[in-house]
């Protein structure tokens, strides 16, 4: 049994850990993990480990631990040892794990749907990353669409939250909406949104030129443009930006070319997490950082948990079923088969078509 560990200071290190064996107490539950998503938001939680306590979900082991932490990851895993009276032997749950062969959970709030997380180090952390999905709870659960739901949901998730975001603020006035890194799984959820809204601005792609056949392909924006092209995009109209880039360069050259029209720039992703950071020509005045797990907990508080559930699985299951003509699982076999493509993860070498599950 083994963890899966990064290297704090160059994320694009890796080790493998044997772990120690799992002795569980009263209330507690064991796992084993069955199958895991590895994509470029794995990345953006090691580059925001810090700052966003992403390294606090899980402990590393092993010599040194304190330079390596553990990149969590969302998937399956089942239940093998119980003594907790509301979880059996033979669960499966859909949450955020370690890429590990095994963890203890101790389970409270326990619903037949759900349940939270409650041992120690993880109470203070934010609750939407605590709550663990009961399998036999869900009356049209079928294994076959788990690669889907582990690379896509969570990611969609985000897309919706940006949705009603943007939407919630009628858009900032905005006539068209420009995402940088388009073909990332997470800007395809948005643009998804965007272009099957009829109240929405249009929605622009901005890309890499080795990925603009792809974003042209998936019809997830209006328009579409490479890097080279920014120019080429309409600056007399007045323009939102969700950059899931954090290309400082790309993102300088666009306000610079916008001028007063760039009204707002939602910052998500960290497709381009080695970037220099302070770049002249950024209006930072009308930048914010987006964090999805605020938004929910607002929105839950807004609506109601059931109203939120029922508006955001409708925006994912229709992005999805997009998604699902153009997106190609590839399965790899093992911590050994990740360690060996994790630093292309790392450096944005995996194709946007491709979606990686790590089984166990």
């Amino acid at each position: 049994m083994k963890q899966f560990q990064t290297n704090k200071s160059n994320l694009t290190e890796s080790r493998q850990v044997p772990s120690k064996p799992i002795e569980i107490s009263n209330g507690e539950i064991h796992l084993k993990v069955d199958r895991f998503a590895f994509t470029a938001n794995n990345v953006t939680y090691a580059v925001m480990g810090d700052r966003l306590r992403y390294w606090e979900f899980f402990k590393p082991q092993g010599e040194n631990a304190d330079q390596w932490g553990i990149i969590p990851v969302w998937g399956f895993a089942d239940v093998i040892e119980s003594k907790c009276d509301d979880i059996p032997v033979g669960e499966r749950l859909f949450g955020y794990f370690p890429p590990a062969h095994e963890l203890s959970l101790k389970p409270s709030k326990v619903s037949a749907a759900a349940f939270i997380d409650a041992s120690e180090h993880r109470i203070s952390l934010p609750a939407g990353y605590n709550l663990y999905r009961r399998t036999s709870a869900e009356p049209d659960y079928n294994r076959k669409g788990d690669n889907e739901r582990m690379l896509l949901f969570v990611l969609h998730l985000t897309s919706y939250c940006l949705h009603d975001m943007l939407q919630s603020n009628d858009w900032f006035n905005a006539q068209q909406v420009i995402v940088i890194s388009a073909s990332s799984k997470t800007s395809t959820g948005l643009g998804y949104g965007l272009v099957n809204d009829p109240k929405a601005p249009i929605a622009i792609g901005l890309t890499s030129a080795r990925n603009i056949d792809l974003v042209n392909s998936i019809g997830a924006y209006d328009q579409a443009f490479t890097y080279e092209d920014i120019e080429k995009i309409d600056a007399n109209v007045p323009t939102v930006i969700v950059d899931m880039s954090a290309n400082t360069d790309v993102l300088s050259r666009l306000h610079i070319h916008l001028g007063d029209n760039m009204r707002f720039t939602s910052n998500v992703g960290l497709t381009h997490w080695d970037e220099p950071q302070n770049v002249s020509g950024i209006n930072q005045e009308r930048s914010e950082m987006f964090f999805a797990p605020a938004h929910i907990q607002q929105r839950i508080g807004d609506w109601g948990r059931q109203e939120f559930d029922e508006k955001s699985n409708s925006y994912i299951i229709s992005s999805i079923s997009k998604s699902r003509e153009w997106m190609n699982v590839r399965e790899l076999n093992g911590l050994d088969e990740l360690a060996g493509v994790y630093a292309n993860i790392c450096n944005g070498l995996v194709a946007p078509d491709e979606g990686l599950v790590v089984t166990l």
